[in-house]
Formats: structure tokens, C-alpha cells, sequence
């Protein structure tokens, strides 16, 4: 289990460094609002396990600073903002940029999976 869990952390480490080192050389647009929108309900498992594993270091990491969080109910997505599709479960999160979502992951498949599939959507939102 410690082998397993520091390969993981060596590749989180990785993820970020090669996130910070990739956005340093794209222009920000002073506009552009990016924010991670996570969509959760009441007695979600899977919200819970995201806010203990993630939600402390969030706002700490490369992701967080790019991407603030924004926590809102699966039931009441605001109409001002253009989704590709409806949020059916939860947790989602949506990555907008603009107020256009960009990105999505449905559910919460763990830490390491999370840090890696939301180190590629803004990477290639970044780029467009």
C-alpha cells in the first residue's frame, strides 16, 4: 500500500508540475473566469469522500488557483449558464470557462483519477 500510494503522489506531484509549467506559456485572458463547479445534493457518499479527500488541498493546487470552486445543488443548476447536457448525478463537475462549460467529470472515480482528468480539461481548454 505505501509503494502504491507513493507512485500516486510522485504522479500527482508530476501532474502539477507539468500543469503549471504548460499554463506559464499560454496567454490568460484577464476575462476569461474558468471555476470548477461541483453539483452535489444532500447525503451524497461520493460528494463526502470528494470534501474529505480533495476539498482542503483544493483551493491550494495549480487546479484550485485556475480553476476556483463553486459548489452547487444537482437539483437547481443556474439557467445562466450554457451546460452541453443536464446534470443527473452526483457528484458532477463541470468546468466552465466564461460561463460555457468546457468539461465534465461524472461522479467522483477517486483521487488520483480526479486530479488527472481535471489536469486535462483545463489544459485543453487552455488551449482553445
Amino acid at each position: 500500500m505505501t509503494r502504491t500510494r507513493s507512485f500516486f503522489t510522485r504522479v500527482r506531484i508530476g501532474s502539477a508540475v507539468v500543469l503549471i509549467a504548460a499554463l506559464a506559456f499560454l496567454p490568460v485572458s484577464a476575462d476569461a473566469a474558468t471555476e470548477l463547479l461541483m453539483f452535489e445534493q444532500k447525503g451524497c457518499t461520493w460528494c463526502a469522500l470528494w470534501h474529505e479527500e480533495i476539498g482542503p488541498i483544493y483551493p491550494k493546487s495549480a487546479e484550485g488557483k485556475l480553476a476556483p470552486l463553486r459548489e452547487l445543488d444537482v437539483r437547481h443548476p443556474p439557467s445562466s449558464l450554457a451546460l452541453a447536457s443536464p446534470i443527473v448525478f452526483a457528484p458532477t463537475f463541470v468546468i466552465v470557462k466564461d460561463r460555457k462549460e468546457v468539461g465534465r467529470i461524472t461522479g467522483y472515480p477517486g483521487a488520483d483519477f480526479f486530479w488527472g482528468l481535471l489536469s486535462r480539461i483545463l489544459l485543453d481548454s487552455a488551449t482553445k
